[in-house]
């Protein structure tokens, strides 16, 4: 991936009575996430990007990570890897801004070529997309032959295109099992790879990566949050080690943990993941009390209105990929999809 120069900081935006009055009924939508202490810091640049996303003709696409004030003021479409993924093929708009990480703004525009791809900063990565290189994954093919290469879409875009097939948190085992063969690379992330040998005939096969997020969550941390909450219903992501696994009730990407909470609605529930997804989904889920027992992604939090706003306003930093690196890339991902 390659991206435009970084632009010069802008002003603050001020929290004026104009402002106010404008972003009034966005208030009255948002007022259950945010509170009215928050609102005059995030009010201004919540207008303006409102403004820039109509001048620009401009969609942000912000991943179930992203903060409260993104994800409930300024996105057009929110939702997990696949579904961001699914969802920006059907984007309309010239210009798609990916609040995420640097490998949803380059599926993003694997899936949409003739579009402009913005990613607010360029600091957002991934501990696991940068486990793995494309080099790697050819030594894997030699050291491997004729084993299926199914990676995982947190990767780059040069790893996507020495493989066979992408999958995600929430399609691993679905994709997997599709190819027909008794061993397969499930790459990059060492724990998803387990979680899905563990429901599966298939021999899996993986790469020594890991979430730096979903990695520090330890079975010990489980036992003791069922102590001090005996009622509490733990749900955790696929990417966390396989004895947190063990220890959780009920394991699946970030739009199965969402899903579990808004249909079974748990009286007390902990959310082994990224905290801010908690945080997002507490105002929809009010018979639901969220025990605080998860960790923050640097690299996700990265983003933030301010960034967004800029990105707008000068075009930056627009995310461009080489074609022939594309063109293999996005049929791993297009068999993906297909394949869900």
């Amino acid at each position: 991936m390659s991206v435009s120069a970084h632009a010069a900081q802008k002003p603050e935006l001020l929290y004026t009575p104009e402002v106010a009055e404008r972003m009034a009924p966005i208030f009255d939508r948002v007022s259950s996430a945010i509170s009215d202490v928050e609102w005059p810091e995030f009010a201004p640049y919540v207008d303006r990007i409102l403004q820039l996303k109509k001048e620009r003709n401009a969609v942000i696409l912000a991943h179930n990570y992203q903060t409260r004030d993104i994800y409930h003021c300024v996105s057009d479409i929110v939702g997990d890897s696949l579904a961001l993924a699914q969802k920006a093929m059907a984007v309309e708009a010239d210009v798609i801004v990916m609040a995420g990480v640097h490998f949803m703004a380059e599926t993003t525009k694997l899936l949409n070529p003739s579009k402009t791809v913005l990613i607010p900063d360029l600091r957002a990565g991934c501990s696991l997309a940068e486990s793995i290189t494309g080099a790697d994954v050819r030594q894997l093919r030699r050291t491997y032959p004729g084993v299926p290469i199914v990676t995982y879409v947190n990767t780059s875009v040069e790893v996507k295109a020495e493989s066979d097939i992408c999958c995600t948190s929430a399609n691993a085992k679905r994709i997997v099992e599709s190819l027909g063969a008794d061993r397969v690379l499930l790459i990059p992330d060492q724990y998803l790879a387990k979680n899905v040998a563990a429901q599966t005939d298939v021999e899996i096969l993986t790469w020594a990566g890991a979430c730096e997020v979903h990695e520090r969550f330890t079975a010990s941390q489980i036992i003791q949050l069922r102590k001090a909450h005996p009622d509490v219903t733990v749900l955790a992501h696929p990417e966390c080690p396989p004895e947190v696994i063990e220890q959780s009730d009920f394991s699946g990407s970030t739009a199965d943990l969402i899903n579990y909470v808004s249909d079974r609605k748990p009286e007390e529930v902990a959310l082994i993941t990224e905290c801010s997804m908690g945080e997002n989904i507490a105002s929809s889920n009010p018979q639901t009390k969220f025990i605080r027992s998860c960790s923050l992604c640097p690299h996700m939090q990265r983003i933030n209105l301010m960034n967004i706003c800029q990105s707008l306003e000068d075009m930056t930093h627009e995310v461009t990929i080489d074609p022939v690196l594309a063109d293999r890339a996005r049929l791993a991902v297009q068999r993906m999809l297909d394949a869900s």
